[in-house]
């Protein structure tokens, strides 16, 4: 297993982030953005940077470990596996959790989808700033 790169773990966590105050706002603008202020009562949501940005790093120090594990030599055959592993990962875990979470609560399914499609996109950014950091 070779190292794991921790500058792209941290730069894939804020990429990652940057694209959900992105999505949901300017975007898609959704109504309910990834990082929320006070409400009228001034009381902070618990959707703040700090707990967004811990969520995503525990996301890109997963796909980390997971290229550590697949080595450089490999990697560098083989890059479309930054890709694979990241959008695989997305696609098999990350979404259907999402989307059935919210199927629950009886959620828009355009919510839904935009949500869904929010977490590829960001899981598929994460695998690109490995990518150009390898």
């Amino acid at each position: 297993m070779g190292p794991v790169n921790w500058l792209a773990v941290f730069l894939a966590a804020n990429l990652a982030v940057a694209i959900g105050i992105v999505w949901h706002g300017v975007i898609f603008g959704t109504g309910k953005p990834l990082l929320a202020g006070a409400d009228p009562a001034g009381r902070r949501p618990p959707q703040s940077y700090a707990i967004s940005l811990v969520v995503m790093l525990l996301a890109a120090a997963m796909l980390g470990h997971n290229y550590a594990r697949l080595g450089a030599d490999k990697l560098a055959l083989k890059p479309w596996l930054y890709w694979m592993q990241s959008g695989g990962l997305a696609i098999a875990f990350v979404v259907p959790a999402v989307a059935l979470g919210y199927l629950r609560t009886g959620a828009d399914r355009r919510f839904i989808a935009v949500d869904c499609g929010y977490w590829l996109v960001a899981y598929l950014a994460m695998g690109t700033v490995f990518w150009a950091l390898r």
